[in-house]
């Protein structure tokens, strides 16, 4: 009897147990693993400058329709040597509360200098950067940028990700050409495919026919 129950306890050890997520959601890397994914908010390096709360591995987890569509811009993008990289795609609830959270406390400001420089901390819910809620939470909206496929090297943007001021917006006019068409070309492809875009950020992107348009998640991304 001990034996078996020695076998039965390392069989439950080792077993990969995976989240059970919503029906409509998946993993990415079930439908591309191509696609290169750095979740911002599971580390440092994002404007609050620490891990957020929901935030337990490096998964993409985005509705499954979206997930279709995401691979059909990867399919394009490779035939020119190019590639996606994800920085965020299902933000659970708890995650936007943390956001907000941080926002209120005025002292705190870490990452102004890399994230915020021109924009007082005061300021970031009137001017639209902090929400208490948000379009990543109903699970088809993506922040994405393009890389090389070998290097893995950033199309350069003319500003960085989640960088909060006027040269984020997709058709800011003081950037130089090349920054101007890596733009163009991250906005046509996912037009394309579907997409609709933010005024304000060049790598935010909402899957026009959302399954969930309603409905605020609050699962963990694990």
């Amino acid at each position: 009897m001990k034996k078996i129950l020695l076998l039965l306890f390392l069989a439950i050890s080792f077993t990969n147990f995976s989240q059970e997520i919503p029906k409509g959601f998946t993993y990415l890397n079930d439908i591309d693993n191509s696609i290169q994914i750095e979740l911002r908010y599971l580390s440092n390096n994002n404007f609050i400058g620490k891990p957020i709360d929901g935030y337990q591995s490096n998964c993409l987890i985005i509705s499954t329709e979206t997930a279709k569509a995401l691979k059909k811009v990867q399919e394009i993008l490779q035939k020119k040597g190019l590639s996606l990289k994800i920085f965020d795609g299902y933000r659970p609830q708890k995650a936007v509360n943390h956001f907000v959270t941080w926002a209120k406390v005025l002292n705190d400001t870490l990452m102004k200098q890399q994230y915020y420089p021109k924009v007082a901390k005061s300021q970031l819910f009137n001017q639209g950067y902090i929400a208490s809620k948000s379009g990543h939470t109903r699970g088809s909206t993506i922040d994405l940028t393009i890389v090389d496929a070998t290097t893995g090297k950033e199309l350069d943007m003319g500003s960085p990700y989640d960088f909060f001021g006027l040269q984020s917006h997709p058709f800011y006019k003081n950037i130089t050409e090349k920054q101007k068409e890596n733009r163009m070309l991250l906005r046509d492809v996912m037009l394309k495919n579907g997409f609709k875009p933010y005024d304000n950020e060049w790598w935010h992107f909402t899957l026009k026919n959302e399954p969930f348009p309603n409905t605020y998640f609050n699962f963990p991304i694990n």
